[in-house]
């Protein structure tokens, strides 16, 4: 018989638990609260959040409002660039401001880097090591008014470093996105360290989650005790997508799924041990879902999964 773990590691970092509670706490006593842009990369969540009237917005719906009187904006917990904060209060709406702490003390650090390059003879170069495009990354470099350099990987930084973007004679700071991998940012550093010009500083900043951080040796050692990982995260999940790489590497008989219907009877065996584990935007209800349809498609009888797989 097929047995299935869940993850104790795994479920909503701390950042998420905040900005959620202060969700369903502002819903609890109205009947519709704005969120700019996805309160959580998960689909299921939303869809939970949605129907106690939480209304999801992009930025482009914020530009073509031309007035919210009385209705209240949650700033989720990847935060935002200052710009959004004037437009949102020009609005007229209340904002309910669930940045997470992490994120606001890696802002503030990034200002005070960008002032310090600045302040030197010949001005230093910033760079964020982050996904381009993701809502954390726009926030930060919003900061600074975008002047920084986003590097997703190794590759990239080094096409910047070829192509002049980035100057090896400059000095350098060089900060990350909160839910990168540790690994990543650690060869992407190295790199740096190896093409700066001699007499250019490098300052590196230590910005990855300790959360995150101790979730990638975590969820390694469980992908490496199990026969399968169900890896459960939505699919605009950035943590979601590195944390399940991870289990791939160490366990490649991972699958990923959003919800109970992605499960699939072929990838398990009999006597397989199943581990069921998520992002840190996957709610906690949601892996227990996935691991109750698992073991009731595969233990509904005494041969239920030889049957299914022949």
């Amino acid at each position: 018989m097929i047995s299935v773990d869940i993850d104790s590691h795994s479920g909503f970092c701390g950042g998420v638990i905040r900005a959620i509670g202060r969700a369903e706490e502002y819903l609890s006593a109205h009947s519709r609260l704005y969120s700019l842009g996805a309160i959580v990369h998960n689909e299921e969540e939303l869809s939970r959040l949605e129907s106690k009237g939480l209304v999801t917005i992009g930025k482009e719906d914020l530009e073509g409002m031309e007035a919210a009187p009385g209705d209240t904006l949650l700033i989720r917990a990847h935060g935002e660039p200052p710009e959004i904060y004037g437009k949102a209060g020009g609005k007229g709406f209340e904002i309910i401001d669930c940045t997470c702490p992490v994120v606001l003390r890696l802002q503030q650090s990034i200002r005070e880097a960008y002032a310090r390059l600045q302040a030197l003879p010949t001005p230093g170069q910033l760079v964020i090591f982050g996904k381009t495009g993701h809502p954390e990354v726009l926030g930060l470099v919003g900061q600074v008014g975008g002047d920084a350099v986003v590097v997703p990987d190794a590759a990239s930084l080094q096409e910047r470093l070829d192509d002049g973007t980035l100057d090896p004679g400059k000095d350098t700071e060089i900060f990350s996105q909160t839910t990168m991998s540790p690994e990543a940012y650690d060869g992407a550093c190295k790199l740096l360290r190896e093409r700066l010009a001699a007499g250019a500083h490098l300052e590196v900043h230590g910005t990855i989650c300790s959360q995150v951080a101790s979730r990638h040796r975590e969820l390694g050692e469980f992908a490496s005790s199990h026969d399968v990982i169900v890896f459960v995260a939505g699919k605009e999940s950035s943590n979601g997508q590195v944390l399940c790489r991870l289990c791939r590497s160490v366990n490649p008989r991972t699958y990923h799924v959003g919800s109970p219907e992605g499960i699939d009877p072929s990838w398990f065996r009999p006597s397989d041990r199943v581990g069921v584990c998520g992002a840190t935007s996957t709610p906690k209800w949601l892996l227990e879902k996935v691991a109750g349809a698992i073991e009731n498609i595969c233990n509904s009888g005494p041969d239920s999964l030889n049957s299914q797989q022949k």
